[in-house]
């Protein structure tokens, strides 16, 4: 007889579920954090800052009496008052050029014309120490000038100008200016051309432009010249 093959069932009380496999949720992306510069660096600017502020000062409070690059000169160095007027426009830029109180300014120069009387060697250390020199004229325009300012009654009759010769007749400036004989503005008979009279000045009683005399170098008044000081 044939041998029955019989299927069972078999269920297991124990039987743990199908295992339930977690995934960790997804790494979350962090976002950069802004760097944070050093403690120091907020210092240092304000540092800089500082610096601009006392550089920019001191420009402001310099700048009034100086020019790029330059040292104040000894005319500035020798004064403290001045009298400012407006000055010829220059490019786009329009300032003011200052002389010494007391002194007289014509084109780009100042002039003192003094009220007390000195030998010519005085009269030049005179005008050196306060950062000028004896006038040297280089035009009619400024002869005219001259002339026109030396008419004040209280004025005494010779100015000495930085004419002057080592040699008879061989006339030279103190600024070593070449003497140009056909610009000279000597008196009608003037110069004598003597040894005695090496010295020249203006001569205010002159009604003329043309009031040159070369004389002794004894006591006379005397016109010092300096270059304006530009702001």
């Amino acid at each position: 007889m044939a041998s029955e093959i019989t299927y069972a069932e078999v269920k297991f009380k124990n039987a743990s579920p199908a295992a339930v496999i977690e995934v960790p949720p997804e790494t979350k992306k962090h976002e950069p954090r802004p760097q944070k510069y050093p403690q120091w660096v907020p210092w240092l600017i304000s540092l800089l800052l500082f610096l601009v502020c006392i550089a920019l000062v001191t420009a402001l409070l310099v700048a009034p009496f100086s020019r790029k690059g330059d040292q104040p000169t000894a005319l500035q160095q020798a004064f403290t008052e001045w009298r400012c007027s407006s000055a010829e426009p220059q490019g786009k830029e329009r300032g003011w050029m200052c002389c010494p109180k007391g002194w007289k300014r014509f084109q780009k120069c100042c002039y003192y014309l003094s009220d007390d009387t000195m030998s010519w060697a005085e009269s030049v250390q005179n005008c050196t120490g306060m950062g000028s020199h004896l006038v040297v004229i280089n035009s009619k325009a400024e002869q005219a000038f001259l002339s026109k300012e030396v008419q004040q009654p209280s004025r005494g009759p010779n100015f000495y100008i930085g004419l002057s010769a080592e040699k008879v007749g061989q006339w030279q400036w103190v600024d070593r200016t070449p003497f140009n004989v056909s610009a000279a503005f000597w008196r009608k008979g003037e110069p004598s051309n003597t040894d005695t009279e090496k010295c020249v000045v203006i001569h205010r009683l002159e009604p003329t432009s043309n009031n040159w005399n070369d004389v002794r170098c004894v006591n006379h008044h005397r016109i010092c010249e300096a270059a304006a000081v530009t702001v």
